[in-house]
């Protein structure tokens, strides 16, 4: 018997509780979900890019040396790897509502302590620390909107999820810009921008305590009672007939069956992918003000040209929603991927102010129609009883290879210029499409286990 349906003893009933949440019409209740969720991410995104774009102000405030700052770079993403494999387990074994709130709290408290870092070795360790909480968020988003979303929907709310999240970008590239040259309450700018961060997570913790638990985790653990409850709460303000809830004994996939068939192919891809996948995503975040200031920009324009380019991320994840369940993934995940490569060539060899803000727009626009077609993606590989574990051990060489981009990245900015720097990222993007389109799998419309 194969992996797939070695899941259940017997194939589901059609009153099963994945069966009744595919067939469910959007509710107000999906719309609160996918809106808290939103949220969440929102601050997952503003923390992912708050270095990065505020790494020329750090470098002077602290007088970093190359190696500092590269630490600085990649702290969040190391502290992230850990935590996208620990809360992973732990949103498998013991829900995904409970690891939703630690997350949330490891990331506040930490983000907030290093708003009050006194040198480069305090800032360094607040940002791994914080990164373990955060590191997780967006794989747990993903299998929580994938576990609660009918099938036929999926794609379009886990986007409208995306297009709040990416809204973080320009956010911080703003805020940066409006409090790095001021000093508020005698206080770095800077500083502000971290117990922002810190506040607006607490926030979404408060509002996380009243998310329900995903009913699929709870039937995939055999807690069939309180699975039903939810989905007849859901159920109660739809036309959808209540059916007779799935009783089937459950034999739950080990994490380890990601290495066997059937997955062991889809696993394969998985992992080459959120490899390279940073590589041109963070990869432009992360260097942008770095190019900037190697073309001759200074420090408050190149903030400014940051910001405006960065608007092009919630565009970007805008423009997913209509097409997300009617072109398949894979297809638009390699489409994505071939414009960041040739945006970015053309942002390299900008020779105008014009031109770097309407490439570099172009850039995050097509990079967050990759990133939001591959959250979901990801989030459609596995069942639900592994699904939040497996899918945060690969999207953990995410953060693994995020965190070492800014030793590779910088040295070639540096030695080789930015052509040369975004002929690597380009190779990187040609490289994932062509492993998406030729190991991966189609997910548009079916259903998850």
């Amino acid at each position: 018997m194969s992996t797939d349906t070695a899941v259940l003893t017997r194939p589901p009933a059609r009153g099963s509780v994945g069966d009744r949440l595919d067939r469910m019409p959007i509710t107000p209740m999906h719309r609160r979900l996918t809106a808290v969720v939103g949220v969440g991410l929102f601050f997952d995104t503003f923390e992912n890019n708050l270095s990065g774009t505020i790494s020329k102000v750090l470098q002077h405030d602290f007088a970093l040396t190359g190696t500092s700052l590269k630490l600085i770079l990649a702290s969040a993403f190391l502290g992230q790897f850990l935590g996208s494999l620990l809360l992973g387990r732990f949103a498998d074994r013991f829900g995904r509502r409970r690891a939703f709130l630690l997350n949330l709290a490891l990331y506040s408290g930490f983000s907030l302590a290093g708003a009050f870092s006194p040198n480069a070795a305090w800032l360094i360790a607040t940002r791994f620390l914080a990164g373990i909480g955060i590191g997780a968020e967006q794989a747990l988003s993903d299998c929580y909107l994938a576990d609660v979303l009918p099938k036929s929907k999926r794609g379009r709310y886990i986007a409208w999820a995306y297009t709040i999240a990416f809204c973080g970008v320009p956010a911080v590239g703003f805020a940066a810009l409006w409090l790095v040259p001021l000093t508020p309450l005698g206080v770095s700018g800077w500083r502000w921008l971290f117990v922002l961060g810190s506040l607006g997570s607490a926030v979404v913790w408060v509002l996380r305590r009243q998310l329900i638990e995903s009913p699929r985790w709870l039937a995939a653990v055999g807690r069939h009672a309180e699975a039903e409850q939810l989905v007849a709460k859901l159920e109660g303000t739809t036309q959808v007939a209540a059916l007779t809830p799935d009783t089937a004994v459950l034999t739950r996939p080990k994490v380890r069956e990601v290495f066997r068939a059937p997955y062991r192919r889809r696993t394969t891809m998985l992992w080459i992918f959120c490899i390279l996948s940073v590589v041109g995503y963070y990869g432009f975040g992360t260097m942008a003000p770095q190019l900037l200031a190697a073309k001759g920009y200074g420090v408050v324009t190149g903030l400014g040209f940051s910001a405006l380019c960065f608007l092009g991320y919630p565009v970007g994840s805008a423009l997913a929603v209509p097409v997300m369940d009617r072109i398949e993934r894979k297809v638009l995940v390699a489409l994505s991927a071939s414009a960041m490569a040739l945006a970015g060539l053309g942002f390299a060899y900008a020779g105008s102010a014009a031109l770097v803000v309407v490439l570099g727009f172009g850039y995050t626009l097509a990079s967050n129609i990759f990133s939001t077609v591959s959250h979901v993606y990801l989030s459609e590989q596995y069942p639900t009883a592994i699904r939040a574990a497996a899918s945060g051990a690969a999207y953990s060489l995410s953060k693994l290879s995020a965190a070492a981009l800014p030793f590779v990245l910088i040295p070639v900015l540096q030695s080789y210029g930015a052509g040369s720097l975004f002929l690597l990222i380009a190779a990187a993007m040609a490289v994932l499409a062509v492993n998406v389109l030729t190991l991966g799998h189609r997910t548009t419309g079916t259903s998850v286990n």
